[in-house]
C-alpha cells in the first residue's frame, strides 16, 4: 500500500515513487519515464487509484526494452506485433498518421505511457478527476460535473503559456501533449510549441510530433540541422537531421512554415485522429478545429 509523505521507496530493479510536497501528487519514475500523477475524488477511491497506478508502472520501462528494437523501425518495416500493452497503443497511434514511411511508434511512446497508467487509475470507482503527466505529454479523465483548465503552450523551452482552455467530459479530450523543437525531443522542423488535443495522450503525442515536423521551410539557411545520432546515439531518427537552431525568420517565411503546419494538422483532423491543434512560430499563434477552418489566431475549440 502507497503511504507516506517523504520517503522514496524502490519499486523494482531502479524504479521508484515519492510524493510530492503536500501528499495530493505522486512522483513515479524509472530511466527516461518520469510521471506526476493526480487523482481526486472520494478518499478510499484515490487511495485505490494510486496503488493501481503503482502497480501498473513496475513493469512498463522493462517490457518497452524488450521491444525496442521492432519499436525504433518505420512502421512498414516492423516484423513482429507489439506484445505488451504501452508498445501495442504506440503501434495504434503512430499508425494513424499520415507519414508512415518516416515515423516510428517512439513518436507515441510518453502519451502511451501515460495512457496506460491512466486506465489502470481508473479501475477504481467515484473519481472526480485524474490525470497523468508524462513530461508534458498529459492522459486526464474528468467525471459529468467536472472540469480540467489547461495551459495552452507558446514556448516549449519557456513553458511560457498563451492561453487557458477548459475541458469538460462532453468534450472527449483525454489526452493533451506538446511538441517542438525546442521541447526534450528533437523535431524536424521549426515549430516553437504545437499542442494537440485528442481523444487518447497516446495520438495526442503522435499528432503534435507529425505535425511539429510539417512546420518548416524547406532549405532556407535560417535553419540549422545536425544528424540525430550526433545528439542522441540511439535516437529513432538516425541520420535524419533535426533543427538545433533559428534565426530571424522572414514573414513570408512563418506564414510558409505555419501553412504546412495547418495542413498537416487538417488531415489529421478530417480523419478524427485530433480534436484541435495550436501551433506558435515566432510570436505568431494559430489554431485549427472544427470550427476555425482557416490559417488565423484565435481561441482553440474542441
Amino acid at each position: 500500500m502507497l503511504t507516506g509523505r517523504c520517503r522514496i521507496l524502490l519499486i523494482n530493479s531502479g524504479a521508484q515513487y515519492r510524493w510530492l510536497e503536500g501528499g495530493q501528487r505522486l512522483h513515479l519514475q524509472h530511466g527516461p519515464i518520469d510521471l506526476i500523477i493526480s487523482a481526486e475524488g472520494e478518499r478510499r477511491s484515490v487511495a485505490r487509484a494510486y496503488q493501481y497506478a503503482h502497480g501498473a508502472f513496475k513493469t512498463v520501462l522493462d517490457d518497452l526494452v524488450a521491444e525496442l528494437v521492432s519499436l525504433k523501425q518505420v512502421l512498414p518495416s516492423a516484423s513482429t506485433e507489439p506484445l505488451c500493452s504501452v508498445a501495442k497503443r504506440m503501434v495504434c497511434a503512430a499508425s494513424q498518421c499520415t507519414d508512415l514511411d518516416t515515423v516510428t511508434p517512439m513518436i507515441a511512446v510518453a502519451g502511451s505511457v501515460a495512457d496506460h497508467i491512466l486506465d489502470a487509475m481508473l479501475k477504481a470507482p467515484a473519481l472526480d478527476r485524474v490525470y497523468v503527466n508524462n513530461g508534458g505529454d498529459i492522459a486526464l479523465w474528468i467525471a459529468a460535473d467536472q472540469t480540467f483548465t489547461v495551459g495552452i503552450c507558446d514556448n516549449v523551452e519557456t513553458g511560457t503559456i498563451a492561453a487557458n482552455l477548459t475541458l469538460e467530459a462532453k468534450h472527449l479530450v483525454r489526452g493533451i501533449a506538446t511538441s517542438g523543437w525546442r521541447g526534450r525531443s528533437h523535431s524536424l522542423g521549426i515549430a516553437d510549441a504545437v499542442t494537440v488535443l485528442a481523444s487518447c495522450a497516446a495520438d495526442a503525442d503522435a499528432a503534435a510530433t507529425v505535425i511539429a515536423n510539417a512546420v518548416d521551410v524547406p532549405g532556407s539557411r535560417g535553419v540549422h540541422r545536425v544528424p540525430a545520432v550526433e545528439l542522441s546515439p540511439d535516437s529513432d531518427l538516425g541520420s535524419r537531421l533535426v533543427t538545433v537552431a533559428v534565426d530571424a525568420l522572414t514573414t513570408a517565411e512563418i506564414e510558409l512554415a505555419l501553412q504546412r503546419g495547418r495542413s498537416k494538422a487538417y488531415e489529421l483532423l478530417s480523419r478524427q485522429a485530433i480534436s484541435a491543434a495550436y501551433i506558435s512560430l515566432a510570436g505568431t499563434n494559430i489554431v485549427c478545429d472544427q470550427k476555425t477552418n482557416k490559417l488565423c489566431a484565435g481561441a482553440m475549440h474542441v
